[in-house]
């Protein structure tokens, strides 16, 4: 990546170009489906019938022009850039220009995105960088207990927050808006870092406290599934040890195969009178990976039937309760030297007693959180003048991260990690644009004078008071590659509400496309069947109207929905652009920090599982110079 692509200058030029296409575009995306009829909007803004819109958009031509075309587009000639629109009657009269402009000033057509692996790349190909490393007895299969969609974005985003802090030599991170703490916990598992949990939900961070709860009640299960998959060996036979009592230096050569049964054995595992318990090889990994499922999926559905584990036996259950969370990969392995096999029962009480020691001085060393949990959920709501140390008292250097944080919380993030001395990188996904406040709103909705606003975050667009508007942060919102692909909008219920309005505007004095019907759609068996029940719920005269006069306006207006079918996926090819110029936004308010050395755009998920795919990191470290 040349440093020149990702420059201050070369961002501002991009936000330029996505600021020009969008002043003449944003119209469309500002339109409000409710006024569609009231206010005659396909006649306001389109020059073209709708089914020549469709056929350019399912047709999707090659819409792949370099943005170039349109910088350089109108210069010395008399045609000013119209991006498909007439320049006297603002009315859009070219659909093919108007898609491609759309591609060419979105995050792909502009080139400005990394790839994750490329990230993944930079981050570990230099001087300071480590091996990223994974803690082997704690392997979690992220899919076995989430969603397809969050065990793609768990499982990528995770990657790079942990090479982040490797890179950044940290062992702390900081997961702002954690909800149900799926990301913490697996970071805390599968890279053995320290994750406080942030979230401004009791009822979240309650959930998440008693998810890890579980999940570590049971991490026995995991390691005995991780040590099998390694080594398929033959367990001995009686007066063998469990070793989670054996220093961490001779599980190398002890490590064995036991089944899913032995997890409900576990009264007999430390008894010396020399009962055997014989499992071999034979077993197949199919019983053993049935097991896992059952059990985290019993887990993270916060299934209470689960068994309690026994805790009768003071070697399979230390009454220190943080000792059960630490996974047996993190602890310093020693230098073997007896087979545990051979070790006399007197010897495995000395070994055991020192490695429980070994384990408590290495957490106290290491600034364990007092609970004894590598993820630590806690309630706060989050600014961007919080102070981190108010809430976290073992605040160390950390990585800063948050997956999904809604609205402001996602601009606050940043504001924080460019504060904090103690944040020396982030890794921000936001979602949730119609949330954000604008500052150079005319309405001032959403922002109140007193606060600090979401959007524009840097001081390039705060200098030319751009603002967006939340119809268009709404439409920001949608899925381009889902409706690409068939997974289109739900038309109907916009075609009721919009019909709804013409009949509150014929019918009843006062009407605000702002009232909210709620969900009436979903209960309604017909179009008449809905008005009724939203008449009800705005508390109108319902003797105004009859079902022959209501199903009257849905025949008259019925010809006319697919100008609304049209101009709604208009909508979502502009989405695109809108939400890269609030990511550039972003980046570009980074780049104008001096003590940020790194920072990036970068497509962490696939679009088609996670819409909201595009994440900013960022370094702050000094001495740490990443190649953009």
């Amino acid at each position: 990546m040349a440093s020149s692509i990702n420059s201050l200058e070369a961002i501002q030029k991009k936000i330029d170009a996505v600021k020009l296409f969008l002043s003449v575009s944003l119209s469309i995306a500002n339109a409000h489906t409710v006024d569609f009829y009231t206010c005659d909007v396909w006649d306001q803004f389109m020059a073209v019938p709708p089914v020549e819109v469709l056929t350019e958009i399912t047709l999707n031509g090659d819409h792949k022009r370099a943005p170039e075309h349109y910088l350089n587009h109108g210069s010395g000639t008399t045609k000013k850039i119209t991006f498909g629109f007439c320049d006297d009657s603002k009315r859009l009269v070219d659909v093919a220009e108007l898609l491609e402009a759309a591609y060419a000033h979105s995050l792909p057509g502009l080139g400005v995105c990394v790839g994750r692996t490329e990230l993944l790349q930079s981050l570990r190909h230099t001087d300071n960088a480590q091996p990223l490393e994974e803690v082997p007895a704690a392997v979690v299969e992220s899919d076995e207990f989430m969603n397809s969609k969050k065990s793609h974005e768990v499982q990528a985003m995770s990657e790079v927050v942990a090479s982040l802090a490797q890179r950044c030599r940290v062992k702390q991170v900081i997961d702002v808006g954690s909800g149900k703490g799926y990301l913490c916990s697996f970071l805390s598992l599968q890279y053995g870092l320290q994750v406080y949990g942030i979230d401004s939900s009791s009822v979240n961070t309650h959930g998440a406290q008693e998810r890890n709860r579980k999940l570590k009640k049971y991490s026995r299960a995991y390691q005995r599934h991780s040590k099998a998959n390694r080594t398929p060996t033959v367990m001995p036979p009686s007066g063998q040890e469990d070793l989670e009592d054996i220093a961490p230096g001779e599980r190398a050569r002890g490590d064995m195969v036991k089944t899913s049964g032995d997890a409900e054995k576990e009264e007999g595992k430390g008894r010396r009178d020399g009962e055997a318990q014989t499992n071999t090889t034979g077993l197949t990994d199919r019983n053993e990976e049935d097991a896992m499922t059952s059990l985290t999926s019993a887990i993270l559905l916060e299934d209470n039937s689960l068994p309690e584990s026994d805790q009768s036996d003071p070697a399979s259950a230390p009454e220190d309760p943080f000792l059960s969370a630490l996974c047996v990969g993190m602890v310093e392995p020693t230098s073997p030297r007896v087979p545990p096999s051979e070790l006399s029962l007197e010897e495995r009480e000395r070994r055991k007693r020192e490695n429980l020691e070994r384990k408590a001085m290495s957490w106290v060393n290491s600034g364990g959180m007092g609970s004894g949990m590598l993820y630590s959920p806690l309630t706060s709501y989050v600014t961007a003048e919080t102070e981190l140390k108010e809430i976290i008292g073992e605040l160390e250097d950390a990585v800063m991260v948050g997956l999904h944080t809604c609205g402001d919380l996602a601009p606050s993030t940043l504001r924080m990690f460019v504060a904090k001395r103690e944040l020396l990188s982030v890794c921000s996904v936001g979602c949730c644009y119609h949330l954000l406040s604008e500052e150079f709103d005319p309405t001032r909705q959403e922002c109140p004078s007193s606060s600090v606003c979401g959007f524009p975050l840097s001081g390039y667009l705060r200098e030319q008071s751009w603002f967006c508007g939340r119809n268009a942060r709404m439409s920001a919102c949608l899925a381009l590659e889902r409706v690409a692909k068939g997974q289109g909008i739900q038309m109907e219920s916009l075609f009721y509400r919009a019909v709804l309005h013409v009949i509150l505007r014929d019918h009843y004095s006062s009407f605000k496309s702002e009232k909210r019907v709620g969900n009436v759609y979903s209960k309604a068996t017909s179009f008449v069947d809905y008005v009724w029940r939203a008449l009800r719920r705005l508390e109108l005269d319902e003797s105004k109207l009859s079902d022959s006069v209501i199903q009257g306006y849905h025949d008259t207006y019925r010809p006319r929905m697919v100008e609304m079918e049209a101009f709604n996926m208009l909508k979502v090819t502009l989405a695109p652009c809108i939400e890269g110029l609030i990511l550039l936004d972003r980046l570009c308010y980074l780049k104008e920090q001096e003590d940020v050395a790194f920072s990036t755009l970068v497509q962490l998920f696939d679009p088609l599982l996670s819409p909201r795919c595009y994440g900013v990191v960022a370094v702050k470290a000094p001495g740490m110079e990443l190649s953009e």
